[in-house]
């Protein structure tokens, strides 16, 4: 069993290349395509305070209904919010990224660079071409 799990969407650019990163480590995460298998509010609860920031901080508002529910007002307290996240999966963003080293919501993709327990095994460049990781696994 993988010691990396993933929050994943295959649709999102960024959420594809954190989990390329993840492999270009050596690892295998544990993916969860989270519009399929939202988490339960405990996970959701969990993984928010484990990366230690705002409710809203995880709050996706491009391609959700974010704007329609109004969730701009901050009459929404973290247990309403965490509510609307259950409720429309697509609002939680991500990827969300858990390892031994710590949680993350990996925006912009190299934030997953921090928490990774093994380097990089090699060069990385992103979808659109912008390289991450020189040859050697370092960094850019």
């Amino acid at each position: 069993m993988s010691t990396i799990t993933i929050y994943h969407n295959p649709a999102c650019g960024t959420s594809r290349n954190v989990l390329a990163m993840i492999r270009n480590s050596g690892e295998e995460p544990t993916v969860i395509e989270y519009l399929k298998t939202p988490p339960d509010r405990s996970t959701l609860t969990a993984l928010i305070a484990a990366m230690d920031v705002p409710v809203r901080a995880v709050l996706r508002e491009k391609g959700t209904p974010y704007a329609e529910l109004g969730l701009a007002d901050e009459k929404w307290n973290d247990k309403q919010l965490i509510d609307f996240m259950l409720q429309h999966p697509i609002l939680i963003n991500r990827p969300i990224v858990v390892t031994p080293l710590g949680t993350r919501l990996c925006r912009p993709s190299e934030a997953v660079l921090d928490i990774l327990p093994q380097p990089q095994r090699g060069a990385f460049s992103k979808e659109d071409g912008e390289a991450v990781v020189d040859a050697k696994g370092h960094r850019l």
